[in-house]
């Protein structure tokens, strides 16, 4: 099965906890999400019920954020944020179990906004301390860590492939963190300006992990201008063996019209970037 359905932003009509049984009845087998719960260190019976709601719609958890901070008032990750260090370490570990019980092994650790008052070297620095503090977590489980460059929040530091390359290789070059590789959201990348086509023939076979959305509008699937279906082939063509996440916005009766488009089961099609193709 090539793709996994991203249920903190699709399917956003439906309540969180009965997404991933809709993605079941939609035809895919994997689910992605964001950190799922208000606080870093959610309660036991929290924690049950988003386990269980997964394990129960008979999906599989293939990604999932560590706790990125309040994403609707602007917040984009704790990784480099001075004062909330220790939130993200208390994180870690919860983060880490919810990957063992699950079978999850990818895990998205959003940067962080540069902070008015911090020098952007010091939060540098703490970034590294924290992404080597999580790598070593999650290898215990055969987990690797996700870097993700981001669009459309102005102050957050990494926007290009390079941006969030380079600092992976200074985490590797430091403590030697071996588990660590970069998120390619071919929309992220291209609404940036970032050059796909190069980031893919030049880093595919080290993507950690891709997902997409078309653009303009961060739609799906063929409702813009992006060439999806091409990336995703060339993603192969060079290395890249894993699912294409599927992180867009769309009503949840025509979310997946695209799939149904073309002969087959949804989450064996390839994702077209032109109405004209399938």
């Amino acid at each position: 099965m090539t793709f996994s359905v991203n249920c903190s932003i699709m399917l956003a009509e439906l309540p969180l906890l009965e997404r991933p049984a809709a993605v079941k009845a939609a035809g895919f087998d994997a689910v992605e999400f964001w950190w799922p719960f208000a606080r870093s260190v959610p309660g036991d019976a929290e924690l049950s019920r988003f386990e269980r709601a997964i394990t129960d719609a008979g999906v599989q958890l293939v990604g999932l954020n560590f706790n990125a901070g309040d994403m609707p008032a602007g917040d984009r990750g704790l990784v480099s944020w001075p004062g909330r260090s220790s939130e993200f370490r208390d994180n870690i570990d919860v983060v880490a179990g919810i990957g063992g019980r699950l079978g999850c092994t990818s895990f998205n650790a959003l940067y962080g906004n540069r902070l008015p008052g911090h020098a952007p070297e010091a939060q540098d620095d703490l970034a590294v301390q924290n992404l080597t503090a999580a790598a070593a977590a999650v290898a215990r489980i055969g987990g690797t860590v996700l870097l993700e460059p981001v669009s459309g929040a102005p102050d957050y530091p990494l926007r290009t492939a390079d941006d969030a390359l380079r600092v992976i290789a200074r985490v590797k070059e430091e403590t030697g963190a071996a588990n660590i590789r970069l998120l390619a959201d071919f929309y992220h990348l291209s609404v940036n300006g970032d050059d796909v086509g190069a980031v893919i023939e030049q880093h595919a076979k080290d993507f950690g992990h891709v997902q997409i959305a078309d653009a303009p509008g961060r739609g799906a699937p063929g409702t813009g201008q992006l060439p999806l279906a091409d990336w995703i082939a060339r993603s192969r063509e060079f290395g890249y063996d894993g699912r294409i996440g599927l992180e867009y916005q769309a009503p949840a009766e025509t979310a997946f019209e695209w799939a149904r488009a073309v002969s087959g089961p949804a989450s064996q099609q390839p994702a077209s970037g032109r109405k004209d193709r399938p």
